[in-house]
């Protein structure tokens, strides 16, 4: 058993969590959401860094084992110094650029993401290794993380939204779309709506809980525990309206874990 950290600027990471909870499900975990900074795409590269960094020393002075940074942003611009500072194992996500790369069959890729993510020195090292082959529809998605915060993921005004942002990408022949935002997931309804069926929806939450688990089993923590595992959600902003989000976008029954909701103190 071990305690998990799971860290996102709000309630992106919840799709991390989600799948930590289907593949990993006898740990005990804590859910840190920023959602008074979110969304942090848009925010100052050193400020993201020094914000990320804090909040994950806080994971680790918890207790934490390991720690998944669920943000594509964060992970940008923070990850690097995050490992170099905590002595535990700390797990990035980012976009998956690399396994669209490999699944499209016209070469022609959208990549939704924040504008942070595409600016981010990672994302462009990591597209200067794929395939010369491959186009590159790069979008940001401003204003949708604000809407999924708010709960608004099936509203019309984020539907309006984010048809504005896929026209481009609908328009260049994509066959694949790359989800470059843990928050994004939570979209799927909305994006089938309007592209339907038949292009590809890549997003690296599985891939990430399986990294998790590698880690996890390099340090012995494989012991599985009798009673429900935990899970506590620790809100910047409003513990209860975290927990609530959780409840109505994850998928997996959370009432199967033991759970408790805080606010978060001791950060500024």
């Amino acid at each position: 058993m071990a305690l998990i950290g799971v860290f996102d600027s709000g309630v992106g990471g919840l799709s991390i969590l989600d799948e930590a909870l289907r593949q990993l499900p006898k740990n005990n975990y804590i859910y840190l959401a920023d959602s008074i900074n979110a969304p942090y795409g848009e925010k100052s590269s050193d400020w993201i860094a020094a914000r990320s960094l804090a909040l994950c020393k806080y994971l680790a002075s918890e207790g934490c084992e390991a720690i998944v940074i669920a943000c594509n942003t964060a992970t940008a611009e923070a990850i690097h110094q995050i490992r170099a500072e905590l002595a535990i194992p700390v797990i990035g996500v980012e976009p998956g650029i690399k396994p669209a790369s490999m699944q499209t069959q016209n070469g022609i890729i959208g990549v939704l993401a924040t504008e942070a993510t595409l600016k981010s020195d990672k994302f462009n090292d990591l597209l200067a290794t794929l395939p010369s082959h491959c186009q590159f529809i790069k979008q940001t998605g401003a204003g949708l993380v604000p809407l999924i915060e708010a709960g608004k993921a099936d509203s019309e005004e984020t539907l309006d939204l984010l048809a504005k942002y896929l026209e481009p990408i609908q328009d260049a022949g994509s066959d694949t779309l790359v989800l470059g935002c843990t928050h994004y997931p939570f979209l799927r309804k909305a994006i089938r709506k309007l592209l339907g069926d038949s292009i590809n929806l890549i997003d690296t939450s599985e891939a990430v809980v399986r990294q998790l688990s590698k880690q996890l089993a390099l340090k012995n923590n494989a012991v599985e525990i009798k009673d429900a595992s935990s899970v506590t959600f620790i809100s910047s902003k409003d513990a209860g309206m975290l927990l609530q989000m959780a409840h109505d976008l994850m998928s997996i029954n959370l009432k199967l874990h033991d759970l408790d909701s805080r606010m978060l103190s001791g950060v500024r």
